[in-house]
């Protein structure tokens, strides 16, 4: 398990993160990555989304675009501080301090359930899918980005210690233990040399 897979780890490394979060990240995940992984999802302005680890809102932003009914849940109260600047504590989107292992949602509230930039953070993967899993309706559809495992192995081992990173094989085998029976994987990329994005979509049974 990597150092940032503990839950008291990873959000003192948001305390400090939150606070350039928003500049670093278009680095390794930017607005066309985002919005591309938003059009692999059939969304009505009617559906109810919810944005799991869903930080300063960056892909908050691109959701709200689909529809008016967008819930955003994040573990660290310092990211949601910036999300609250973006978009206020009663705006268009319903915020919520959770956990992703125990999401604070009855079983078949929403028709998406997004995650980017969260899963290398959960000390149990599938577990979490599971939650995920839960919460939304059967028919609805399950979208998770993740770093894709490096292929140098000095980069290997560098990315086991730190987070969970996974290949598409390693995705087969979580979503399916998940409970999920049909998916595929995107690899998406901001630039030739950034780090790869692993984008797997799947629908709920």
């Amino acid at each position: 398990m990597g150092v940032l897979e503990d839950k008291a780890r990873a959000r003192l490394f948001y305390r400090y993160l939150s606070r350039v979060y928003d500049r670093i990240n278009p680095f390794v995940w930017n607005e066309q990555m985002r919005d591309e992984a938003v059009a692999m999802l059939d969304i009505g302005p009617d559906d109810r989304v919810l944005d799991v680890g869903c930080g300063t809102g960056f892909a908050t932003t691109a959701l709200l675009e689909r529809t008016e009914h967008v819930y955003g849940l994040d573990q660290s109260p310092h990211q949601l501080e910036r999300a609250y600047e973006k978009f206020g504590r009663r705006g268009p989107v319903r915020f919520h301090l959770g956990d992703a292992e125990r999401l604070p949602f009855a079983d078949d509230t929403f028709d998406v359930v997004w995650s980017s930039g969260s899963i290398e953070y959960w000390p149990n993967p599938v577990a979490t899918l599971r939650e995920l899993r839960r919460v939304c309706v059967p028919g609805g559809q399950v979208l998770v980005v993740g770093p894709d495992y490096p292929n140098a192995t000095v980069f290997q081992k560098l990315a086991d210690a730190i987070m969970l990173f996974y290949d598409e094989e390693e995705a087969d085998r979580m979503f399916t233990e998940a409970g999920f029976t049909e998916f595929e994987h995107h690899i998406q990329q901001a630039s030739p040399k950034s780090p790869r994005a692993i984008t797997t979509v799947a629908d709920v049974p």
